[in-house]
């Protein structure tokens, strides 16, 4: 098995292993799949500054362009809070007891909307096979495109009510 396969078996096995209440366990084996796919990552890409901007312009820039269309974008925007949400219950509650199972529900469910937004509308493998700093990069994403639909609302009823207003004038 080649390092990219073993590194994205670690990381889906770590999630696996969390969601049958193995943290520890679970948290090591996504730490050490995630550090393989990042030291792959850095090796097919030389040109990439040193520093953690240039690595994060790189891992947005990269995110972006692997989630163009619409419904895998809005099955993202639903999906990755389950996925956050449920992942913060699972570490913090006790495992098979009633506060994870909601958490292991929500944390499948989010799981679940991503895999089919990339497999029937985007296409595409998820990002972090690619690049495994996505990891970050999608909850960050997933805020800055609710942000922007939140502001597009706003200024849509401002501008909005200012045409009612000269219009009324």
């Amino acid at each position: 098995m080649d390092k990219k396969t073993m590194g994205t078996a670690e990381v889906i096995g770590g999630m696996g292993l969390l969601l049958l209440g193995h943290k520890l366990k679970g948290l090591g084996m996504f730490a050490h799949g995630f550090t393989a796919l990042e030291e792959l990552y850095r090796e097919a890409h030389p040109e990439l500054k040193p520093g953690l901007q240039a690595r994060w312009e790189k891992a947005t820039e990269f995110y972006e362009a692997n989630h163009q269309n619409e419904t895998n974008r809005t099955l993202h925007r639903l999906g990755i809070p389950f996925i956050v949400g449920g992942a913060l219950g699972l570490l913090v509650s006790k495992p098979h007891r009633l506060p994870w199972m909601v958490s292991a529900a929500a944390f499948a469910g989010g799981w679940a909307s991503n895999i089919i937004g990339h497999s029937v509308y985007e296409k595409n493998a998820p990002a972090f096979t690619e690049d495994p700093l996505s990891f970050i990069a999608g909850p960050v994403w997933d805020i800055q495109q609710m942000m922007a639909l939140s502001n597009a609302q706003q200024k849509g009823r401002i501008e909005e009510r200012v045409t009612v207003e000269v219009e009324n004038a």
